[in-house]
């Protein structure tokens, strides 16, 4: 999969590096823990199919705090509330006003500081593996003493450039080489460990006790119960706090929110900010949608006569048929005059698309197009659902030899070599809110 285009935000002087996934009319705001790198984290699989999931139902929007990965990191020693202003600086960017927000680890603690200072932008707060303070004292024994602390930070430093162990952050993971060597990678690309080791010894110094009781807006704390990282008694104690706060525990021991439990962690943020949780992993997949339909049909069948469009569009299907299964799809259903067919990635829909158009051509047709990628429900080798129904809409706003596609296969198939032009917002029958849809060109 390609990783959306990388934007940046300005945050006072320092740039923020921002990527935006999906057009669903709901924004989740992804805000990421200690270290990340919104370019090298989508070659991590598992985290590619973690976002994906999340972009069915909502537009995300994930970028790196500044002085970590893509974003400025000569901005000296960042506060929470430093911080806390990159999250106004990219929701700005996006030109989205509300939005809900989804903390992971320290994440967490900057979302729950935006959430009590703005609660006017903050729709829904959602923390994950989170914590109200990052040092012990006696009425917060469970966090480490400073001097464990501080013997885990010269220990990771020191270690900077061998393979991590992933024990405490990711155990489901402890035995995957190829994930350790990529973990590994990225922490290195998200940061120096000079820098490191400063953003380490800034978050020992984190304490949002005292914000909690100010959140005022729907909140839900999501924490796998054997977490080793952050306790599970430190989300409690921060569901505890915040007024009307949801706290769900997970059988999981992973403080990342991709590497287990992802469909379990998935549903409940899609109940939590949608009011409706979609179908299992097992039910459902993530597809690109094809339809075509033939251009003046009606008027083409007329001037011809039944029994000779009846031969062309038998040749016209073979070729659709064809073309489908070069590019590894599945007909989901004929229309008389078009097709709907499933692909496993934007991009091989698109190549299908203008394959189509131009096996048509040479029939003397004219075919239009219509690309989206949602999640759907599994129907025996097909599939359906709300993105079945999403790209039929999407292809009958197409012109004559057009293919329009949804903001989210755009996103999805950056640097893939199609070229995009806006072709403007449209209310699609059947679907929430205003969609962006885009012409394709190869």
């Amino acid at each position: 999969m390609q990783p959306p285009r990388t934007r940046y935000a300005k945050s006072g002087d320092v740039s923020i590096a921002y990527q935006v996934i999906g057009d669903a009319p709901l924004t989740l705001v992804y805000a990421p823990g200690w270290i990340s790198h919104v370019e090298v984290m989508w070659e991590d699989p598992h985290f590619a199919q973690f976002m994906t999931r999340l972009a069915a139902f909502a537009r995300v929007v994930m970028f790196d705090k500044r002085g970590t990965g893509a974003s400025d990191r000569d901005g000296g020693y960042p506060t929470l509330d430093d911080r806390m202003d990159d999250i106004r600086a990219v929701m700005d960017a996006v030109g989205v006003e509300r939005a809900a927000l989804f903390g992971v680890s320290e994440g967490g603690n900057m979302s729950t500081m935006f959430a009590a200072a703005h609660p006017e932008r903050v729709s829904h707060l959602i923390l994950f593996g989170s914590f109200a303070k990052r040092s012990w004292s006696p009425d917060y024994p469970w966090a480490p003493t400073p001097e464990d602390r501080q013997a885990w930070i010269d220990h990771i430093v020191r270690d900077w450039d061998k393979t991590p162990d992933l024990d405490e952050i990711a155990p489901s993971r402890a035995g995957d080489a190829v994930f350790a060597e990529w973990f590994g990678r990225m922490a290195r690309m998200a940061a120096s460990p000079g820098a490191a080791k400063r953003l380490a010894e800034l978050n020992t110094q984190i304490d949002v006790r005292g914000v909690l009781p100010a959140i005022s807006v729907p909140t839900l704390v999501l924490h796998n119960v054997h977490d080793r990282d952050a306790r599970v008694e430190e989300g409690r104690y921060i569901a505890e706090r915040i007024p009307g706060a949801r706290f769900v525990g997970l059988e999981g021991a992973d403080h990342l929110p991709w590497t287990s439990n992802t469909e379990q962690i998935a549903g409940e943020i899609e109940e939590f900010i949608t009011g409706v949780r979609g179908g299992p992993a097992g039910d459902t997949t993530l597809s690109t949608i094809l339809c075509t339909d033939i251009v003046g049909s009606t008027a083409r069948r007329a001037a011809m006569g039944d029994a000779d469009w009846s031969k062309l569009i038998d040749a016209h299907d073979a070729g659709v048929r064809a073309v489908i299964r070069r590019r590894q799809g599945v007909e989901i259903n004929t229309t008389g005059d078009g097709v709907l067919a499933a692909f496993s990635s934007p991009g091989r829909a698109l190549y299908a698309a203008f394959d189509i158009q131009d096996m048509a051509r040479a029939l003397d047709l004219r075919v239009r197009a219509g690309v989206h990628t949602g999640e759907c429900q599994r129907a025996g080798a097909g599939v359906s659902g709300i993105a079945v129904d999403i790209a039929v809409r999407v292809a009958s706003h197409a012109g004559p030899s057009q293919v329009l596609a949804s903001r989210t296969v755009r996103d999805l198939t950056i640097g893939a070599g199609f070229t995009f032009e806006d072709a403007g917002t449209h209310a699609l029958k059947g679907a929430p809110g205003e969609w962006q849809l885009l012409r394709v060109r190869r």
